[in-house]
């Protein structure tokens, strides 16, 4: 079977015109068996060159696909394509290349609170139905979710869920609790975090979320998915968390990729959760719902829910959403090498490296094999786009690198590269 974004199904009939549009089926290839971790079929991201065929990993029918879960008229697969990805590209001349994030803290519920109906009850005021283009005249359009982020009327959302109405310079629309719909105008767009902040000025008057932390999540701890999916505006599901660290990348074209160092989950999440709140017991939001795995099917219908979704994390949200609401634009760390992943899933071999770059005043040469990224093991040329762009440019990492057998370390400093 044909891997497709899921779509609306089951007893709710037909469906509205706001979330029924077909979508278009995108080529790609199947994920890589076993542990789900993105393989090696990257693109060379700076260049945008042409991917390259792989031969060793024939593309297989009925094996899930990471998509993406807005509601849309646009089939927004998650792609794995072959050839050589990179690593990070130069930074542009006389960009800032550190930041300072403070985060905002908010009180948890308390303890003898903590349940999914008490966070449901703390969060929905929270979060929005966001209707993009013509989802708000019922004729198509994107439709996800999203969540307020601050008393100036900001709301967090994906990329994805705006991005194609945000280009056309079409209406987007936020919705709260109450059915109060408002204009919204975006702040500014990340392709590389899947991320976008919203304006909106009925915004203002709504109580911003309470914020957590990913990284204090541990496995098997529940977490609650709040959102419009299908288009049903405040639905509240449950779930735990399934994995950390999951490197994933989204993005149904070479130039619009999104590497996430996910929260995994098996909290229900479907079309039109995009940009929703992934929430913990204290009612504070750790991530935010940017995609899932889906089996599709033969008929071209969308497949829905597995079990299998997953969110950006809160830490990484703050640091993109402070960049765009400082300058309008976000930066990714970079460290100037194109690399590509071995067969034998050990590494990933740097095949160039940009003059000036952090990796050459590191002394990197082509052939190198890098292996782990501080703590984080790198398998995989995907593997080390995430390890590098969980960080923030102007940070110290340590690379550990093999070089004709030898075993050694390297400290590289982050270079930035503004989208």
């Amino acid at each position: 079977m044909a891997a497709t974004p899921p779509g609306p199904s089951g007893p709710w009939g037909p469906p509205p015109p706001s979330y029924a549009e077909p979508t278009r089926r995108l080529p790609g290839l199947p994920l890589p068996p076993a542990d789900a971790r993105p393989d090696d079929r990257g693109f060379l991201g700076g260049a945008l060159a042409e991917p390259e065929p792989d031969d060793s990993a024939p593309t297989r029918a009925g094996l899930p696909r990471w998509v993406w879960p807005a509601v849309a008229g646009l089939a927004l697969v998650l792609g794995l394509t072959g050839g050589a990805l990179a690593a990070g590209l130069m930074a542009q001349d006389g960009e800032q290349t550190s930041i300072s994030v403070e985060r905002r803290t908010a009180q948890p519920l308390p303890a003898d609170n903590a349940s999914i109906a008490s966070v449901a009850e703390e969060v929905l005021p929270s979060t929005v139905q966001i209707l993009a283009g013509a989802a708000g005249a019922g004729s198509g359009g994107a439709t996800g979710s999203g969540f307020v982020y601050d008393d100036q009327g900001h709301v967090i959302t994906n990329n994805h869920v705006v991005a194609e109405a945000a280009e056309a310079g079409q209406d987007i629309r936020i919705v709260d609790q109450d059915g109060n719909r408002s204009v919204a105008k975006v702040v500014g767009r990340s392709t590389v975090y899947d991320l976008a902040v919203l304006e909106a000025e009925g915004a203002r008057s709504m109580q911003p979320a309470a914020v957590g932390s990913a990284d204090q999540m541990r496995v098997g701890e529940t977490v609650v998915a709040i959102g419009s999916p299908l288009g049903l505006s405040s639905t509240v599901t449950s779930g735990i968390i399934s994995a950390v660290n999951r490197p994933v990348t989204t993005g149904e074209s070479q130039s619009d990729n999104s590497y996430i160092n996910a929260v995994q989950t098996d909290a229900a999440i479907n079309p039109g959760n995009s940009g929703g709140p992934l929430v913990n017991l204290q009612g504070q939001v750790v991530g935010v719902n940017s995609a899932i795995a889906s089996l599709g099917s033969v008929s071209g219908d969308q497949g829905g829910n597995i079990g299998v979704g997953f969110a950006i994390p809160i830490e990484q949200v703050e640091v993109t959403a402070a960049q765009i609401l400082r300058s309008g634009k976000a930066q990714y760390p970079v460290i100037g090498a194109n690399v590509r992943g071995l067969p034998s899933l050990d590494g990933a071999r740097v095949e160039e490296i940009d003059r000036g770059s952090p990796a050459a005043d590191a002394d990197l040469e082509v052939g190198d094999v890098i292996r782990r990224v501080d703590d984080a093991l790198v398998t995989t040329s995907i593997d080390l786009v995430v390890a590098i762009r969980s960080h923030v440019p102007g940070e110290e990492v340590t690379l550990s690198v093999t070089r004709g057998g030898r075993d050694f370390s390297v400290p590289v400093t982050l270079d930035a590269k503004t989208e």
